[in-house]
């Protein structure tokens, strides 16, 4: 059963009240994706996978942190960390993708700021984690 608008904007407040001091990717990315998607009714165990071996230009391996295929890829950071080498790093994950696999969206994101690049639109929507809700819900 589909969540409704408004199941989905409580769930994405109690979302970024519980996350609001976390910071640490080694520790907290897989609990903190696992929630994202949960605000949208999104079992990310359907539709996704965890550290997903890709092989990189210099032919070396990387893992991305979550890539649900054609969809979109994720590249969680530590709290602070520079959110443009990340998106770099995204990029770079991206060659060794097989066609059907490139995604349509970028998320990166340290825990506080979410940095989503629509690669279609050729567009970037920036957001912190506390304005989650009043920017993409409406505040009551």
């Amino acid at each position: 059963m589909a969540l409704s608008w408004n199941e989905i904007k409580d769930r994405a407040l109690h979302f970024s009240k519980e996350w609001a001091d976390t910071s640490n990717e080694e520790a907290d990315a897989k609990p903190f994706l696992i929630e994202f998607f949960e605000v949208f009714g999104i079992s990310r165990k359907r539709v996704s996978t965890f550290e997903h071996k890709v092989k990189k230009l210099d032919d070396s391996n990387g893992y991305i942190d979550l890539l649900w295929k054609g969809t979109i890829l994720i590249e969680m950071k530590s709290r602070g960390k520079n959110l443009d080498k990340a998106y770099q790093q995204a990029i770079d994950y991206t060659h060794g993708l097989k066609q059907h696999e490139l995604p349509k969206y970028i998320l990166i994101c340290d825990f506080d700021i979410f940095r989503l690049y629509d690669l279609e639109e050729n567009k970037t929507i920036e957001f912190k984690l506390n304005d989650f809700v009043n920017e993409y819900f409406g505040a009551n």
